[in-house]
């Protein structure tokens, strides 16, 4: 038994994932803790193994660890911690972070976890830990604090109510709350954003992906990106890898005009993106494609039978942050995928997620009816 595969008392072990059946079993580890929550979305487990594999682009820049910890033999929770370098270059050399943290309601089990992630980052220089990032801010984040009620949409997390309760027991401190608004496609542009869009309509040419041209659109929306969001909280650039794996997924889901590119005088200054709730459908999968869940995946999108969308991607050029042209830019990124989605039979989607202090973005979309149901929390700690 060496010194990272030990009891931590005679109930809980904490076995680090060295394996092809270890990994198996630290995915698995969410169908024991939400076995009784209904508004739980299985993942698939084809894609987790393809995310958690040396396939991922994230490990070009980010190293990690994961363990899964054991109570009276029986796997009972799990956790990973991580150090990303490009995170360390905008945010300091003694950062790092935990995640994919799922847990059994008891205080030994996620306790251990937190332990064990905790010395395995101290030991590599880490002062400032923070999560969770599953793996980094540009993937799944943040524990769910409200909006239990509510299934979670496509590549959104959804947590236990006990999580928060439980990391602050261990010392963790709030440090960022992300929001999840949601609206209804038919509501009415409100007439202050009309006239701006009126006004500034003759130098704004709105356009779709052109997929002929699909890697040099891909940079343009990375470019775009990576100038949006550089001064927000958490920032690390997207790398050109991860928006074209990123891509490679929206090619197969998405009709062009789900990516949404606005153009000032020709050229590009703003985009969004929007996505079909895909839980609608893994919802009844139970993690597993086959033998005929791929069928129902593909008929589905192909029909337009998913009736929720989710804009978990959008942008603006920092040069025209707060000005008029910028909110007009912000307005029609809005406004056309709305029409698209009442062409598709969308009735509602989601806006997330939204930093808790972007004061611009929460007006535009408080004037446009949207309602914040759910509410995600960024920890952090240090050691």
């Amino acid at each position: 038994m060496t010194q990272h595969d030990k009891p931590v008392n005679s109930r809980v072990t904490v076995r680090p994932v060295m394996s092809y059946r270890d990994m198996g079993r630290f995915i698995d580890v969410p169908w024991r803790v939400y076995a009784n929550d209904p508004m739980w979305v299985p993942p698939l487990r084809l894609e987790r193994r393809f995310h958690f594999s040396r396939f991922n682009p994230y490990f070009k820049h980010g190293e990690w660890q994961a363990w899964v910890a054991f109570q009276n033999g029986q796997p009972a929770g799990r956790i990973s911690a991580q150090i990303d370098s490009l995170h360390q270059q905008h945010h300091g050399a003694d950062s790092g972070h935990f995640g994919l943290l799922e847990c059994i309601d008891d205080a030994e089990v996620f306790g251990a976890l937190l332990l064990h992630a905790e010395a395995w980052l101290a030991a590599r220089g880490i002062r400032r830990v923070s999560g969770p990032f599953n793996l980094s801010i540009n993937q799944e984040c943040g524990i769910l604090v409200d909006g239990f009620d509510t299934p979670p949409v496509v590549m959104m997390p959804h947590s236990a109510p006990w999580y928060s309760r439980l990391l602050e027991a261990h010392g963790y401190l709030p440090a960022k709350d992300l929001l999840a608004y949601k609206i209804g496609v038919e509501f009415e542009i409100p007439r202050v954003m009309q006239t701006v869009i009126k006004r500034f309509s003759p130098q704004i040419t709105m356009r779709t992906l052109r997929r002929d041209q699909f890697d040099q659109e891909m940079e343009i929306l990375r470019d775009i990106f990576n100038d949006a969001w550089s001064e927000n909280w958490g920032f690390i650039p997207f790398t050109r890898e991860e928006f074209a794996e990123l891509g490679s997924s929206l090619r197969l889901l998405l009709p062009d005009e789900y990516i949404q590119i606005a153009e000032v005088n020709g050229e590009p200054a703003a985009f969004m993106v929007g996505l079909p709730n895909l839980n609608e459908i893994l919802i009844e999968l139970n993690g597993s494609l086959f033998p005929f869940g791929w069928l129902k995946l593909i008929k589905k999108v192909r029909n337009r039978e998913i009736r929720t969308g989710r804009i978990p991607l959008m942008g603006v050029r920092k040069r025209f942050h707060s000005t008029p042209i910028g909110l007009a830019l912000a307005c029609l990124v809005i406004d056309t995928p709305r029409q698209i989605g009442i062409r598709h039979g969308v009735k509602e989607v989601e806006l997330s997620w939204i930093l808790e202090d972007n004061v611009a973005m929460r007006g535009i979309l408080d004037s446009i009816g949207s309602e914040q149901y759910k509410r995600y929390r960024i920890y952090g700690k240090t050691l």
